[in-house]
């Protein structure tokens, strides 16, 4: 039985090829793509697979502009694949709505890892709720069963992460959590990726929630330590 139906797009027939062994091996039903015209083709309209994996340089649309068309439409999980030293695309492909990168060279181990997360967290995201159907602090209401957040009132379009994110924060107000907690808390595993994607993350929800991202009232930051939400926000 297939684990899952993944996309991997890259010109690169070695990474194709390595990357969709191993995940054969594990049980995934992979279909490769040499470049981002063949990947736009094989989404089509309904986006039929459970993971993407995108190289963000490949020939045609780039990994980037599939990911920023996929993530107009569905919430597919997306895994980015960036060159050593390329901080503008990592934080670009966060930005446009990719959910993680790996940096070339990579491991597969590695790269392994992170689609089991994003996967156990989309399983996550669908198991039935056991608790509170909706968390209320401060001006936000996040309603868990339809998936949306409202702030002082008004819907708020957040990505999956994104979601997760406000959700974390704002079900434990006041509480200060470092990047390490954050990023575990979201991939629900031990996260030894680059910290730094919190922040692209939390400045992402910042555009979305706060008044004026460049003075937040919700999601603040404690200097030398993390984040936290802010109940008592107006």
């Amino acid at each position: 039985m297939s684990s899952g139906r993944i996309l991997i797009a890259d010109d690169e027939p070695s990474v194709r090829d390595s990357v969709g062994y191993a995940l054969v091996q594990e049980g995934f039903e992979v279909t490769p793509a040499a470049d981002g015209d063949e990947a736009a083709n094989l989404l089509g309209d309904g986006v039929p697979f459970d993971l993407l994996i995108l190289d963000i340089m490949m020939p045609g649309p780039s990994g980037l502009d599939i990911c920023r068309d996929v993530r107009s439409r569905s919430a597919v999980p997306i895994i980015v694949l960036t060159a050593k030293d390329a901080e503008v695309d990592k934080v670009v492909g966060l930005e446009v709505g990719a959910d993680d990168y790996v940096t070339k060279p990579f491991s597969v181990r590695e790269l392994l890892g992170r689609v089991r997360a994003q996967l156990r967290r989309r399983e996550l995201d669908r198991a039935p709720l056991s608790q509170a159907v909706k968390i209320e602090s401060g001006p936000v209401s996040i309603d868990l069963v339809r998936h949306v957040a409202t702030v002082r009132g008004v819907p708020v379009n957040l990505t999956r992460s994104e979601f997760q994110l406000l959700r974390l924060l704002v079900a434990r107000p006041g509480e200060v959590f470092s990047r390490a907690q954050i990023m575990e808390e979201l991939w629900q595993t031990e996260f030894d990726g680059d910290e730094r994607a919190c922040d692209v993350h939390i400045s992402n929800l910042r555009q979305k929630v706060e008044r004026d991202p460049q003075k937040p009232e919700l999601v603040l930051t404690v200097r030398g330590v993390g984040y936290k939400y802010n109940p008592d926000a107006n």
